[in-house]
């Protein structure tokens, strides 16, 4: 029977009252804070930060210096890239009015939620509150300000949608009328009012 307990390296720091799930790996000088869930066979990278709360499914890889910060939410194969940032605040602002320093009483968290499969390439920021759709693909570098919808590749400042990408994330072909196909697996999609949908 294989060994399912998460590797957690001596450098890394993982607040006790986070839950890791079997077969995760934290590296090194990763911290994972207070109250975040990470789930099954994921990757926590080198330097990475995982905020309070913040809640990450199975098979996760969240990469080097990659900032998730509360209240995101990460569903199963999610892929964070290098260096991305999750924001987490409408008006960031170190001190009140009256020039005292803001409290966490002074302010309320926004999340970033990243669906089933979708991909953040690395340096990407995703301004909260924003919902990256299942399996899209956010191209490097890119400044995501709005919801990104399924299957959608987006790229730029601010992101918006260039193609259409399938599970795999290849961009996917024209095949037809309304219709597109994956080069990679064969998979066929359907593009209806705007949105993508896999073919029955």
């Amino acid at each position: 029977m294989p060994d399912t307990t998460p590797t957690v390296a001596a450098t890394a720091d993982v607040d006790p009252r986070a839950s890791i799930g079997p077969g995760t790996r934290v590296w090194h000088l990763a911290q994972v804070r207070e109250g975040a869930r990470v789930g099954a066979d994921c990757i926590v990278g080198r330097g990475a930060y995982i905020g309070p709360g913040v809640v990450v499914g199975d098979r996760c890889k969240i990469q080097n210096h990659a900032l998730v910060y509360e209240p995101a939410v990460l569903e199963d194969g999610a892929f964070v890239g290098p260096a991305v940032v999750f924001t987490n605040d409408y008006y960031p602002r170190a001190i009140n009015p009256d020039g005292s320093l803001k409290s966490a009483d002074d302010w309320h968290a926004v999340g970033v939620t990243v669906r089933t499969g979708a991909s953040i390439g690395a340096r990407s920021v995703c301004v909260a509150p924003v919902t990256i759709g299942r399996w899209a693909l956010v191209a490097a570098g890119s400044v995501v300000t709005k919801d990104v919808p399924d299957f959608a590749l987006v790229a730029g400042v601010p992101a918006r949608r260039i193609r259409w990408v399938g599970r795999a994330g290849a961009p996917l072909d024209a095949d037809g009328d309304h219709t597109w196909l994956c080069p990679t697996t064969g998979e066929r999609y359907v593009e209806q009012d705007g949105l993508l949908r896999l073919a029955q």
